[in-house]
């Protein structure tokens, strides 16, 4: 195994530089620091994490902490987004250490963590609204970055998408086809995503000129149980004139969603156009559901080089307040999506 002399050798610097560059100091060019590197990954150089932290106060190590439900099973985003964001992590040479909390307090399991002295930073997921992780981790100077945000204008690193135009497009669409009777099955109000779509579902409604009839927002676990039940409630018309159209938080809800319609003898998308958000989760593919379902289209597993590299620039000096990325979801549009049923156009839409 190559040693720091070994690169010093190779490159004509002193071991001190190449130290250096290799843990980041910000006095060494970048020029540098890119012939050191490509030197160490091609001689096969693995840094001494002891001697490492010695040098830098830095273990090379991350914390997640996570809450799961009591079904692990119920959550198809988990797995797949932890397993890309350690090897994402992995390849900028930084371990993850992943810890479950099942208690009440949020931020108790950080204090815990910053206790042991073991971690540089971390990465936080399902921010809700007020979340106090954030101000907590602030206040102690520890670098984080976050998988969404809890609030429109966050003072801190973060990647997500644009929640509330996931709501915008949607409705942009089903209007553009003339409904008007559209119904949100969305996801657990807990979660500050779910108020962002909720807000974008509203606000897109009123902007078209429509109505949001009393329980036309439902919220649940991003089951299919979920969309069966909720939907089968509307479409039944036990509770009132049947929404023409549904937009779903994911695709497993819209699944239940499209069982229901079958169930009741609706045809999609000739009694009910779907829409649903789709976080690419495995084994799961829209394009193949009878029929082929309409999506705002952005993959989990996106954001983890992004948080990667987020928390790496970040534990490298930078500043949070450039570490902050907004994007907007795709719109797909499939064969689960089409006219207004006869009868049912808006009222300023010719029949």
């Amino acid at each position: 195994m190559a040693t720091l002399k070994d690169i010093s050798a190779e490159l004509g610097l002193s071991v001190a530089t190449v130290s250096r560059a290799l843990n980041g100091f910000p006095e060494v060019g970048a020029r540098t620091r890119a012939r050191v590197q490509e030197a160490a990954s091609r001689l096969g150089y693995r840094p001494n994490r002891s001697a490492q932290r010695l040098a830098t106060g830095r273990s090379g190590v991350v914390g997640m902490i996570v809450k799961l439900r009591a079904d692990m099973s119920a959550d198809q985003t988990f797995f797949d987004v932890l397993t890309t964001l350690t090897a994402e992590l992995a390849a900028r040479d930084l371990d993850l250490v992943l810890s479950v909390d099942q208690g009440s307090d949020p931020v108790a399991p950080y204090e815990r963590m910053l206790e042991r002295d073991l971690l540089d930073g971390f990465v936080l997921n399902a921010p809700v609204p007020s979340d106090p992780r954030p101000g907590f981790l602030r206040a102690r100077g520890v670098p984080f970055v976050m998988h969404g945000q809890a609030h429109a204008a966050p003072d801190y690193a973060f990647f997500g998408i644009d929640n509330r135009a996931v709501c915008v497009d949607a409705v942009g669409l089903l209007a553009s086809l003339g409904h008007a009777r559209i119904a949100l099955i969305n996801g657990e109000a807990r979660f500050a995503f779910a108020e962002d779509r909720e807000q974008g579902f509203r606000a897109a409604m009123v902007a078209e000129g429509l109505a949001v009839p009393d329980g036309f927002v439902a919220g649940g676990a991003p089951t299919e149980s979920t969309g069966y039940t909720q939907a089968l409630a509307w479409l039944s018309g036990r509770v009132g004139p049947r929404p023409t159209a549904i937009l779903c938080a994911t695709t497993p809800v819209a699944q239940g969603v499209l069982r229901a319609a079958r169930d009741l003898g609706l045809s999609v998308p000739g009694d009910l156009s779907v829409v649903a958000h789709d976080d690419a989760l495995p084994g799961i593919r829209p394009a193949h559901f009878n029929p082929a379902l309409t999506v705002t289209h952005a993959p989990l597993r996106d954001a983890c080089a992004p948080l990667a590299q987020m928390l790496v620039d970040h534990l490298n000096g930078a500043l949070p307040a450039r570490l902050q990325t907004v994007n907007r979801a795709g719109l797909i549009v499939r064969a689960s999506t089409g006219p207004v049923p006869k009868g049912e156009e808006r009222p300023w839409q010719n029949p």
